[in-house]
């Protein structure tokens, strides 16, 4: 593969893919091989000036042509948040549903067929009055999605699995679990608190947790994220052996067991600068979601594993702070 997408890349986790890329190209990639990274936003510096990058800034509806302009590969990982969605029905709608859409058709336009990784979300499940919400959820667990970003997600899942059936793209979608720990400031997810709980207290700040502390929810750490994301799209097709979306690979935690491992790594004080303060719209939508996920393809099949434990999902965004030094996001430690 010579030419490679990533939409959403001026994001965190998106210019974390593009990092990784770079760094350490898959063995699929030609030795020439470039990046089109596209964001609404403009990219980080040491991307934009890359030599094998070229940056695309705008809204994804305005880049149709680019899109057909003949790709290899495509990892989509644009998309509004959870929050924005339900704040924002249109919003939504557009930034998930048709840039997504207008994404499928370009890439049909090209007439190349690229392999495609799409990020989708372990929002797709949630309770239905006629069918309760299994605990773990798994690869196939029926999804029936209480928000709409839940509803997006699952609406470009069968997308792609139709564009990949047609034989217009080599589709695989697989559903991300909340990452964290998310360096910077909060946004606009429903899921953001489960960075704000760790990131916060490191930086020296106090933070609000909005929901209780038995929620229980699965995640997973960027690192952990970005190599499942590489691990799915490289996989070939007979070993992936579905069009349907795959979970990708959870650790399943409660908010109690997040804050016992920020304790044992950071020390007491630390997760003293936490309160609770009950949100109930936070706590609506996350009530909707996934208490667990149950490993399925992504660990059975690709061999892609979770993070071994909370505690050293903080450890790597500690690591990760000190190594792009960044001592504001760790004044909080002794």
């Amino acid at each position: 593969m010579k030419k490679i997408l990533i939409t959403g890349a001026g994001g965190f986790l998106g210019a974390r893919l593009a990092r990784t890329l770079l760094a350490n190209p898959p063995s699929e990639f030609a030795s020439d091989f470039s990046l089109t990274l596209t964001d609404q936003y403009p990219l980080p510096p040491d991307l934009s000036e890359h030599p094998r990058v070229t940056a695309a800034v705008g809204p994804m509806l305005q880049q149709g042509e680019l899109f057909a302009s003949g790709f290899d590969g495509v990892f989509h990982l644009a998309s509004a948040v959870s929050g924005e969605c339900e704040l924002d029905f249109e919003l939504g709608l557009r930034s998930n549903l048709d840039s997504t859409r207008l994404l499928l058709e370009g890439l049909r336009r090209a007439g190349n067929v690229p392999r495609v990784f799409f990020s989708s979300s372990v929002a797709v499940y949630g309770p239905d009055p006629a069918l309760a919400l299994p605990s773990p959820v798994s690869d196939n667990t029926l999804p029936a999605p209480q928000t709409s970003y839940g509803t997006h997600k699952l609406m470009c899942e069968y997308l792609i699995a139709d564009y990949t059936r047609k034989g217009f793209v080599d589709g695989r979608s697989a559903r991300l679990m909340t990452v964290t720990v998310r360096p910077g400031q909060p946004n606009g997810a429903a899921s953001s608190f489960f960075s704000g709980i760790l990131r916060e207290p490191l930086a020296g700040q106090p933070a609000v947790c909005p929901v209780e502390a038995s929620v229980a929810h699965p995640v997973s750490s960027p690192g952990t994220t970005v190599a499942s994301i590489i691990g799915v799209f490289g996989a070939p097709r007979a070993v992936l052996k579905r069009r349907l979306a795959i979970n990708l690979p959870a650790l399943n935690v409660t908010v109690a067991q997040m804050l016992n491992a920020l304790e044992e790594v950071a020390g007491k004080a630390v997760r003293q600068r936490v309160v609770f303060e009950h949100d109930a719209r936070i706590a609506s939508i996350v009530a909707n979601w996934p208490q667990a996920a149950a490993p399925g393809v992504a660990t059975e099949m690709l061999g892609l594993q979770p993070d071994a434990n909370f505690a050293s999902v903080i450890e790597q965004y500690i690591s990760d702070m000190r190594a792009h030094d960044n001592p504001h996001a760790l004044k909080g430690l002794a």
